[in-house]
């Protein structure tokens, strides 16, 4: 049984990186979106490429880096504090 995954575009909109599923997808279409998978960092290209828990992330978001890795993949795009505990963040926010 392999391991669940969950579409990116998906993933920043449940974890508020994005305020709409689209603007996500274009992100990842941008090439902004670098995503490393078992230790191989690949930039994505298309919002259908899938997230997994263990998975990190990094991308540029209002004049920053951020650097994540994704904890668990959510059910909904819920409140703010349901957001944040889908990643665990790698960079100091500053």
């Amino acid at each position: 049984m392999s391991d669940p995954g969950c579409r990116i575009d998906v993933w920043l909109w449940r974890a508020r990186f994005a305020k709409t599923r689209s603007l996500a997808a274009a992100m990842v279409e941008n090439g902004a979106v670098r995503l490393t998978h078992h230790g191989s960092q690949t930039r994505l290209d298309k919002p259908s490429r899938s997230v997994h828990v263990g998975d990190r992330l990094m991308f540029a978001l209002g004049g920053r880096l951020v650097e994540l890795e994704v904890l668990a993949l959510g059910e909904r795009r819920g409140p703010a504090e349901e957001a944040r505990a889908l990643y665990v963040a790698l960079t100091a926010e500053g």
